[in-house]
């Protein structure tokens, strides 16, 4: 994993828009609003910043970039996430690169809370964060729309990490 870079606008903005991968996440941004988005990922980034810390995930093996991860800090506690081009779904690669970004973030700026909001039906990046160590600690019905349907939050938490 290494920090987003203006080289990866390619693949950021087809995770934006790929049908399939947005499909339980949002309805699909405008070009100035993923040019927006993109920006900020791009700024400099610290635990007390209050824009996400993006990653971009490389096969290790090939260098090609198959999706990014990151998280954005408020009140103490690191709220997740993560995007995988499809051709990549079901490889393991977000449990990987959310348990390591998890470890390094506990070891390297001594965060111990983690939670993520995953959209009723997105049953991939459920078994993602339960792979990882996350467990389902709420469900907010009718809590966000995604073309003009309304689905339940589930927010999943990682808490009190020890070694």
């Amino acid at each position: 994993m290494s920090p987003i870079s203006e080289d990866d606008w390619p693949l950021f903005h087809t995770l934006q828009t790929d049908p399939e991968v947005i499909s339980l996440c949002f309805d699909e941004p405008t070009l100035l609003e993923i040019q927006s988005k993109f920006r900020s990922k791009l700024e400099p980034w610290t635990p007390d910043s209050s824009h996400w810390y993006c990653l971009v995930v490389s096969e290790l093996e090939t260098g090609i970039k198959v999706g990014i991860t990151g998280y954005c800090i408020q009140n103490g506690t690191a709220e997740v996430g993560f995007m995988f081009l499809p051709s990549f779904h079901g490889r393991g690669y977000g449990t990987e690169s959310l348990r390591a970004l998890v470890e390094y973030s506990r070891k390297h700026f001594c965060l111990k809370s983690f939670s993520a909001v995953v959209t009723e039906g997105n049953l991939g990046s459920e078994k993602v964060l339960i792979k990882s160590g996350f467990t389902l600690h709420s469900v907010i019905p009718d809590a966000y729309g995604i073309g003009g349907q309304m689905y339940a939050d589930h927010i999943y938490m990682m808490e009190n990490i020890v070694t």
